[in-house]
């Protein structure tokens, strides 16, 4: 085949060039699922495509237990196309009943169902997501234990000496969670200028404990610690002691260890916290419940919201203020209440003639 192409008044004919070999056999595209398949088939593709290449595993761990311990064996072998939001409503209502859990819990299975049947949807599987006119329950406030001044002041009395001093002032004095304060290496402290920095965060998923960067970028962050000279005091005890007994103190080595110079075990943290809780007969709080501790303290201290947000590594404050909102409103309320005085002895007194 030839087209046509003028020079100079003259039509000359030319061949088209054909196109290049192709030097690798081009893929076979696979045909889509249908609405045939099962709803326990369509989420092992989803999982497999969209979340295990691009999601972290404490996400794909909590995404498996969900599908594998409650969606497979109530809903695993329905097909896409018998899916109704009936059907999800029940399933619901059998998560909430039969199986005791939360409201807040039961939003979380609605997310993920949503989200893989969005994905089904947009792929031409099935006309339209069932989920979305599902109704779930009502999410609900948490109430968030802390510490007020004066039982902080206990636990810290009582934790002086102890090998969860150092832990326990890390969450209470600088608001770290549980994860960052054992993925801390003696490389992120910086006993000269009093710096300490977030950039490495150690938690389980399931049975495992993982070493990995944090969630979002915004818990990357580093605090001064420069004024606060009983911490830094602490931890400057700690590596003396440290090198003192041999154990491991070096750049890279973690701040906290157990008696074998192994990088502390999260759940073996929260356990001896809580013992130590019962043992010395105060309120129950969990470890997490020290963050809470900080954010309640720096908000008594008037501490504007976005300053909050940002020591506690929320990407914005809306975030730290939808969690902490229990909190908030009981300073709200002090500040209400001292208006509502001033107005009342303004009103006593006498009108200048």
């Amino acid at each position: 085949m030839s087209h046509p192409h003028t020079r100079t008044g003259r039509i000359i004919l030319r061949p088209i060039p054909s196109a290049p070999a192709v030097g690798f056999p081009l893929p076979q595209a696979k045909p889509p699922a249908s609405a045939s398949v099962t709803l326990e088939r369509w989420l092992d593709i989803w999982m497999e495509k969209d979340i295990e290449p691009f999601r972290a595993d404490t996400t794909i761990n909590g995404y498996d237990s969900i599908i594998n311990n409650h969606i497979r064996p109530a809903l695993g072998k329905v097909r896409l196309a018998d899916l109704s939001p009936e059907l999800i409503n029940g399933y619901y209502q059998w998560l909430s009943q039969e199986k005791g859990l939360s409201s807040n819990t039961i939003r979380k299975h609605h997310v993920l169902l949503h989200t893989a049947l969005k994905s089904a949807f947009r792929q031409g599987v099935i006309p339209t997501n069932p989920v979305q006119r599902a109704i779930p329950p009502r999410a609900t406030t948490v109430e968030v234990a802390y510490y007020t001044p004066v039982r902080l002041g206990q636990l810290l009395r009582a934790v002086k000496g102890d090998p969860l001093e150092v832990p326990v002032r890390l969450a209470c004095f600088l608001g770290l969670r549980r994860s960052e304060i054992l993925g801390l290496r003696w490389r992120d402290v910086d006993l000269h200028s009093g710096q300490l920095s977030v950039r490495w965060v150690r938690t389980t998923v399931g049975s495992r404990v993982v070493e990995k960067t944090p969630k979002t970028t915004d818990s990357c962050r580093t605090l001064s610690i420069a004024a606060l000279d009983d911490l830094l005091d602490l931890l400057r005890a700690l590596q003396a002691k440290r090198v003192r007994d041999g154990m491991p103190c070096g750049p890279d080595d973690f701040l906290l260890l157990d008696g074998a110079g192994q990088p502390l075990h999260p759940n073996l943290m929260s356990t001896a916290f809580s013992t130590f809780i019962r043992r010395h007969n105060l309120p129950p709080i969990t470890f997490h419940g020290l963050r809470h501790t900080f954010a309640s303290m720096a908000n008594s201290a008037r501490v504007p919201m976005y300053q909050i947000s940002r020591a506690m590594g929320h990407s914005s404050p809306s975030i730290t203020q939808r969690i902490y909102t229990h909190l908030f409103d009981q300073t709200h309320g002090e500040v209400l209440a001292a208006v509502a005085d001033t107005i009342s002895r303004e009103g006593s007194l006498p009108r200048a003639q």
